[in-house]
């Protein structure tokens, strides 16, 4: 059976490389592609695999965009750290998902379950058919608007006129590009699950960026980073060490 590996962390390939040739000697690794444009070239320049193991963010970008932009007749097993809903979606549509990290044990039930379906995959228009709606369930309902309360009254705010969201003393606001700035009812975790990862990123425990309204970025102190935003901000927006290598990859994207 010849596979490819489409995942940007190198150890977690190896180790899934690694695991499959285990459960199944026979197994044929292609490729190990890290992101979604060299995928793009892989599938121009060779024949379609029998079954891709795919990861979600890649280093350039969703794993969704290569999908959309070739056609897939062959099952994809995604590498997922999604919630339920989506799990669900791929359940539905008979293709498997791992839940990261990967063990041995899961990755040979989802083999054996590739195995039992390959004999009843349908012609390949159809498989195609049903690899984009699972993509379209997959794809999570990110907010485009908020709403806020402001005096007696109830204010829709594009999520995309924001520039920083931030905690102070309990609470969290949202600093607009026309200098509003409003209160709301929720936590920067329970927002940081809605918002659109390819344009906000959570800096550090009090801060929330847009990427559309970052001006600069500049070293820091032990290798951190400071950013200077658009909007106003009630304090220095400091990215740490830990989180500053991730912070430039997806300015990047």
């Amino acid at each position: 059976m010849k596979v490819i590996i489409i995942e940007d962390e190198i150890r977690t390939a190896n180790e899934l490389r690694s695991m499959l040739l285990a459960i199944d000697a026979d197994i044929q690794v292609e490729a190990i592609l890290g992101t979604v444009s060299a995928a793009l070239d892989w599938f121009e320049h060779n024949a379609m695999p029998e079954l891709i193991f795919s990861d979600i963010e890649l280093g350039d970008g969703l794993s969704f965009e290569l999908f959309k932009k070739i056609s897939i007749d062959v099952p994809v097993i995604f590498c997922t750290a999604f919630d339920e809903y989506a799990i669900r979606a791929f359940e539905s549509n008979s293709i498997d998902y791992l839940l990261k990290p990967v063990d041995e044990a899961t990755l040979q039930k989802s083999v054996e379950k590739y195995l039992r379906f390959k004999e009843h995959l349908i012609a390949g228009g159809q498989r195609l058919s049903n690899m984009e709606r699972v993509i379209s369930q997959m794809e999570p309902p990110y907010k485009q608007t908020i709403l806020v309360d402001y005096r007696e009254k109830i204010i829709p705010v594009k999520l995309s006129d924001v520039g920083l969201i931030y905690s102070s003393e309990g609470a969290v606001f949202l600093q607009l590009a026309d200098k509003r700035n409003f209160m709301v009812r929720y936590t920067l975790e329970q927002l940081e699950l809605t918002l659109d990862p390819q344009l906000f990123f959570r800096a550090n425990r009090q801060f929330i960026v847009n990427r559309e309204f970052i001006d600069d970025i500049e070293y820091y102190f032990n290798r951190k980073l400071l950013i200077t935003t658009k909007v106003e901000s009630p304090e220095k927006i400091i990215v740490s060490r830990i989180k500053a290598q991730p912070f430039l990859k997806w300015m990047e994207r």
